[in-house]
């Protein structure tokens, strides 16, 4: 009797192994890694060319966000602070200390055309996503939420994910996080509890009418 199925049949289901366990051994070492602080970036902490203590000038001085990140509530990029606003109080406080040496040679004596300061970038999305900072905090998102208590730093580092799972849960469930817009830049305030939280966070996601996307058009742009 002929055989019904040509011969190479006989090693297909030892092929077919082999394959799931390859591609297996592939999905997991991929999410392995890209499921890990390794990848999220969670913890990374660079030295700068300035030791800028957040814990000083946000907590102890009780400066607000804003007077460094300028462009915070008006476009997708919060500024990174220029010469000139570092030198608006360092012409007068501790304007001789060596730790600020690097912002006086930027300075240049008043000019500003000194060798820039070349801060460490610690958090950046990929290029293949758009993310606005200030429809989130016009929207009660405060920057607790995406980078943690800066105000208790002495040095930044990244202390959330960031990944889009991270966004997601936030888009999925933004009660969780929203607050009301005079407490986005008190980075200590905290509501009673998270039945609290949950409460107010259903009141104003409705009040402000806040409908985050969650299709892949809404960041992938």
């Amino acid at each position: 009797m002929a055989n019904i199925f040509p011969k190479w049949t006989v090693t297909l289901p030892v092929k077919l192994i082999v394959l799931a366990i390859v591609l297996g051994s592939v999905v997991f070492t991929g999410v392995a890694y890209y499921f890990t602080p390794k990848y999220t970036r969670v913890g990374y902490q660079p030295t700068q060319p300035v030791a800028f203590d957040h814990s000083i000038h946000a907590q102890q001085l009780g400066i607000d966000c804003r007077y460094c990140h300028q462009s915070v509530e008006v476009s997708a990029r919060s500024s990174i602070p220029s010469v000139q606003t570092c030198m608006t109080c360092h012409s007068q406080i501790r304007k001789d200390s060596p730790k600020l040496q690097v912002i006086r040679d930027a300075w240049n004596g008043g000019k500003g055309d000194g060798p820039a300061v070349r801060w460490v970038r610690i958090h950046k999305a990929p290029d293949y996503v758009y993310y606005n900072h200030a429809i989130h905090v016009n929207s009660g998102v405060s920057c607790v939420s995406c980078h943690g208590n800066v105000n208790h730093m002495t040095e930044v580092w990244h202390d959330q994910p960031q990944s889009m799972g991270w966004c997601l849960e936030c888009h999925r469930h933004p009660e969780n996080q929203i607050r009301p817009r005079d407490k986005v830049y008190d980075l200590d305030w905290k509501p009673a509890s998270a039945e609290e939280q949950k409460i107010m966070g259903r009141k104003l996601v409705k009040e402000l009418n806040i409908n985050p996307p969650q299709t892949c058009a809404g960041c992938h742009r």
